[in-house]
């Protein structure tokens, strides 16, 4: 897995099958950090660091997204 900030930003790639971004109850950032997440488990700070985002707003949105589709 990845061990450092410098490795993740320069050796990661990672593809997103566009299928995730159907679910309209949720936006499209929410449906793409839940699936960082949950599909691709990666941590809050591997998801802020691809993002470009802070952790504690990678959380945020992330809990968003599942108390969304929990309805």
């Amino acid at each position: 897995m990845i061990k450092n900030k410098d490795n993740l930003e320069q050796n990661f790639e990672v593809l997103i099958p566009s299928g995730i971004f159907k679910d309209r109850r949720t936006s499209l950032f929410e449906s793409l950090v839940k699936y960082l997440k949950e599909g691709r488990d990666l941590n809050y700070h591997q998801i802020a660091i691809l993002l470009n985002r802070d952790e504690r707003n990678v959380w945020t949105i992330y809990n968003r997204a599942v108390k969304k589709r929990k309805r």
